[in-house]
């Protein structure tokens, strides 16, 4: 036990900001143009969602998520930290259920009012992982000598990803689904979140704030 509490959080980040966020940047400049594509079905996603088609909305995301748990986890963030694979199984896992609760329709909402406080929090956190997260490193790397492929995007690297999901599914999600659909991106988020805390990186407190975002309007009711 006195072993364990020897431990420090920086023990478990066996990489360098530089090094992390080259992934970041590799990811953008190997699938690019497929940002547009993404970034044109998160549209879309957040359309149906909010047009009450949740089932098809459900959908669209979860081949994104497989998409990222095995061309970020398990062939890339893998080789940094050997927990990255458990992570790309738990995306696909995430992607699993997405498809599960497409066909059977099971915590969806037919009928989401944007005035409804879910609701409305759902969009706010949707529009910051489609269009402020992917804004926000191309306005920073000129001033770190960073590259606009550090940009991360929606459907390639996992923070947009989970973000944008925690949106999408306080919108057209209700109940006791709401909350099983949450755990995985909100969990990814805070590790994301305390990750980027070690490496002193300024994006730290949005991740973990968006993390916890949902909670405040995650009603299970």
């Amino acid at each position: 036990m006195n072993e364990w509490t020897s431990y420090r959080l920086q023990d478990f980040i066996p990489f360098t900001a530089e090094v992390y966020f080259r992934l970041l940047e590799r990811m953008g400049e190997t699938f690019w143009p497929l940002h547009l594509l993404t970034l044109a079905l998160g549209i879309a996603n957040l359309a149906l969602a909010l047009k009450h088609r949740p089932q098809l909305a459900c959908l669209l995301p979860a081949p994104l998520w497989a998409f990222v748990a095995v061309a970020f986890f398990i062939q890339r963030y893998a080789g940094l930290n050997w927990a990255g694979g458990y992570v790309g199984y738990a995306f696909i896992a995430q992607a699993v259920l997405l498809v599960l609760m497409a066909l059977t329709g099971w915590g969806t909402d037919n009928a989401p009012r944007a005035t409804h406080p879910p609701v409305s929090i759902g969009i706010a956190i949707t529009l910051f992982g489609l269009v402020l997260m992917p804004t926000l490193m191309p306005l920073i790397a000129p001033l770190s000598g960073g590259s606009w492929y550090q940009a991360e995007v929606f459907g390639i690297h996992a923070d947009p990803t989970a973000v944008t999901t925690l949106g999408l599914v306080l919108i057209m999600l209700r109940g006791f689904g709401l909350w099983i659909a949450a755990i995985i991106p909100a969990l990814w988020l805070v590790v994301s979140g305390l990750t980027l805390q070690v490496l002193d990186s300024t994006n730290a407190a949005g991740v973990i704030v968006k993390s916890g975002g949902w909670r405040s309007g995650g009603s299970p009711v």
